[in-house]
């Protein structure tokens, strides 16, 4: 994974009702409502992110 590799990724459910530590990741990522996207750097930690909450979001890779 290289400095310039970015990854897009939407979230499709709403954060309410799930784990406080679920919810505060959607907001790490900068996500708050449904069919927000943010473009995110690719690295190992926002990886770790994504697979936190990989329920409720879309990743979309990019080179």
């Amino acid at each position: 994974m290289s400095a310039d590799r970015t990854v897009t990724v939407r979230q499709l459910v709403s954060g309410n009702g799930q784990k406080p530590g679920q919810q505060a990741t959607l907001k790490g990522l900068g996500l708050n409502k449904i069919r927000r996207e943010r473009t995110l750097e690719d690295t190992p930690s926002v990886r770790g992110m994504i697979r936190k909450v990989a329920h409720l979001i879309q990743v979309i890779e990019q080179v």
